[in-house]
């Protein structure tokens, strides 16, 4: 290959790796794929998806299995490399599961989206609903924040995750259907029908990017 014809396909694969969509999914073992086969986790069945669909898109996994709201906040700043078009962010469901207080989940999340509009990158704020054990007062405080900060920071809003699988008739009785044999991670099953309820609400992620 001549020396032009490398410089003239260089050209060209460097505008096709820049024309490239890149989306950041800041989680914790939801995100990551926890017990699940490489191919079936969130992120990659969400990559999939959205390429079945025509888009462009390099979505990242930085899921990490334990992380709560505190921990994403320590790491979005270098996480939110440059390239990174568009986030989503997933967490709360280890804050729920040390019963940690609302209030300082909603800072965390609050840090997370300052950092986001600081680097000028659009949000996909993907919410959670916390069970009722630690009563009704923390129960709506925590299921409040996500609506309040999506709507404050005018960021996209998925109410709950774990949307899809009510969609596709998940219940206590027939569980393990969609879930894991823990009862807290879904398996691939499961996975993929969260991928198709949440999909819609990344392509308008991805809208935005490119508005």
């Amino acid at each position: 290959m001549s020396k032009v014809a490398v410089a003239v396909w260089f050209t060209f694969a460097t505008a096709a790796q820049a024309a490239e969509t890149q989306i950041l999914a800041l989680g914790d073992s939801l995100t990551q794929g926890y017990g699940l086969m490489q191919g079936d986790g969130f992120v990659p069945q969400l990559r999939d998806w959205l390429a079945a669909r025509g888009h462009d898109v390099e979505v990242i996994n930085a899921g990490v299995s334990g992380d709560t709201t505190a921990g994403g906040l320590s790491r979005v700043n270098w996480s939110l490399t440059p390239e990174v078009d568009g986030m989503i962010v997933a967490l709360g469901g280890n804050d729920l599961l040390r019963g940690l207080p609302p209030e300082a989940a909603r800072a965390n999340i609050k840090g997370i989206l300052d950092v986001a509009k600081t680097q000028g990158v659009e949000v996909l704020l993907v919410g959670l609903y916390a069970p009722g054990n630690f009563g009704a007062e923390y129960k709506a405080a925590f299921d409040a924040m996500y609506p309040d900060l999506s709507k404050q920071y005018d960021t996209l809003y998925f109410p709950d995750f774990f949307e899809g699988l009510r969609q596709a008739g998940a219940t206590a009785s027939n569980n393990g259907a969609f879930m894991q044999p823990d009862g807290i991670h879904p398996n691939a099953k499961g996975v993929g029908h969260i991928v198709n309820e949440i999909g819609p609400a990344v392509e308008e992620l991805i809208e935005r990017t490119e508005n």
